[in-house]
């Protein structure tokens, strides 16, 4: 290549910045720079994140200069298509990060209920009561079914028990809950 690069090619620079030529990588930059900053900042809406997207395409580019393919398109379209990728990329993460952080500002914000925290303990306990006052096959079926989180087919392979028996002992087993638990509401009905 001559000293001069303003003249060469853009796939010729590409050819050069894979052979890690600094000047070629600069003179691809002064032409396509503004643009992938420009289409940067459109997205990301972010003078400082834009030249974040615009740094790494630039250096991905350097990194994998042999991803370029001159048939498939010119370098322009190849340096937006990434600008584009990577800021949207960015806008995506920035989303999430700001759900997240949202989702978990409005659960420390919540008013403590110690009402509730109590009632929550108070049935907890009462429901182990009554779990534990079942006949042991219902009990265990169950426990296997709503605490150990298996399908009734998994329930009745692991008790070695046919399907039907264990969908009757959870049946039964449920309905004497629901009796030895009915007075247990909480606003008194």
């Amino acid at each position: 290549m001559s000293e001069s690069l303003t003249d060469t090619s853009d796939a010729a620079l590409v050819v050069g910045i894979a052979r890690w030529r600094q000047e070629c990588l600069a003179e691809v930059y002064r032409r396509h720079g503004g643009a992938v900053f420009s289409l940067a900042l459109r997205v990301v809406a972010d003078r400082g994140r834009a030249e974040d997207v615009t740094q790494m395409v630039f250096s991905s580019l350097w990194d994998s200069a042999e991803r370029f393919d001159p048939e498939r398109g010119s370098l322009r379209s190849y340096l937006l298509t990434l600008a584009h990728r990577r800021a949207v990329d960015i806008v995506r993460s920035d989303d999430r990060r700001r759900h997240r952080e949202e989702r978990l500002a409005a659960m420390a914000e919540a008013p403590y209920d110690i009402e509730h925290e109590v009632w929550d303990m108070a049935l907890a306990d009462e429901v182990g009561r009554a779990l534990s006052a079942l006949p042991a096959p219902e009990r265990r079926a169950i426990e296997l079914a709503y605490f150990g989180g298996h399908t009734y087919r998994e329930v009745a392979t692991l008790l070695r028990e046919p399907e039907g028996t264990i969908k009757s002992r959870i049946r039964l087993g449920l309905e004497r809950l629901r009796t030895s638990l009915a007075d247990l509401r909480p606003d008194g009905s």
